[in-house]
């Protein structure tokens, strides 16, 4: 876990009906907030049992070896790579919606983009409406602009506001594989059976950004006219670059244990 009021400072503002999220850490606090980062990155990108048998069998170099052929080495693949890692942690701790799969796990490449949705978040809900999604835009970048917000926003948009079919069929499958039948049944069930509502959908954009998010992701949700509840994130680090090259140094330094 990244435990992020250990390294952070939250602030809350309404917008309307929907919330803004700003976390700032201070220089204090960064070499923390690394730390928790270097972490977690691993199991993004490969399973907890795939590094234990690689462990097992070839120790620690077979372990770097490993880390060496899934993660980026590319700066910005690295920044969006790490933008989504964070957004995933944090719905899972802070949200009340959980992500159910890793989805860097199943890359093409390690240098290539994934397409759908960047994260998708899960809650079971009662009555007939038995599942809640989260529909999430992770954006990274050390000088984040309108135009950036405006391209998260245009994705939200995308598939009338619910996650993409292509999304949750991916999801599904994945779930399958990790032996979770009921999740995967209760996801195939929403999209094939039941439909999806707006009701049951929030979106988030959660930004990662060494300027201040506030006035860009304000403008989002106050120009926001549609009928999907909204939540916005913006985590600011000033040092945006050194941070994200010091956090995957460290994973593949093997400092992260």
């Amino acid at each position: 876990m990244l435990l992020f009021p250990e390294w952070s400072v939250e602030e809350d503002q309404d917008v309307g009906a929907n919330n803004i999220r700003l976390l700032t850490v201070a220089d204090p606090k960064l070499d923390k907030a690394c730390e928790r980062a270097a972490a977690v990155v691993p199991e993004h990108y490969t399973s907890p049992e795939h590094f234990a048998r690689v462990f097992e069998n070839l120790g620690k170099p077979g372990v770097a070896g490993l880390l060496r052929t899934k993660l980026p080495t590319e700066k910005t693949k690295q920044s969006g790579d790490l933008g989504e890692i964070l957004a995933t942690e944090y719905i899972d701790e802070r949200t009340g919606f959980s992500t159910p799969i890793k989805r860097l796990r199943w890359k093409d490449h390690r240098e290539m983009s994934m397409r759908g949705d960047d994260v998708i978040g899960i809650r079971l809900l009662p009555g007939d409406e038995r599942i809640g999604f989260l529909k999430v835009e992770a954006k990274s970048a050390a000088a984040l602009g309108a135009r950036t917000i405006e391209n998260a926003r245009e994705a939200l948009d995308g598939d009338s506001g619910l996650p993409s079919s292509h999304t949750l069929t991916f999801l599904s499958e994945r779930l399958l594989e990790l032996g979770k039948e009921d999740l995967a049944d209760a996801i195939d069930m929403a999209q094939l059976r039941d439909g999806i509502s707006a009701a049951q959908v929030t979106q988030m954009i959660f930004s990662f950004s060494g300027n201040d998010p506030e006035g860009f992701l304000k403008t989002d949700l106050e120009s926001y006219g549609g009928q999907v509840s909204q939540l916005s994130v913006g985590l600011r680090i000033i040092q945006h670059q050194a941070f994200i090259a010091s956090v995957y140094e460290k994973v593949l330094n093997g400092d992260e244990s």
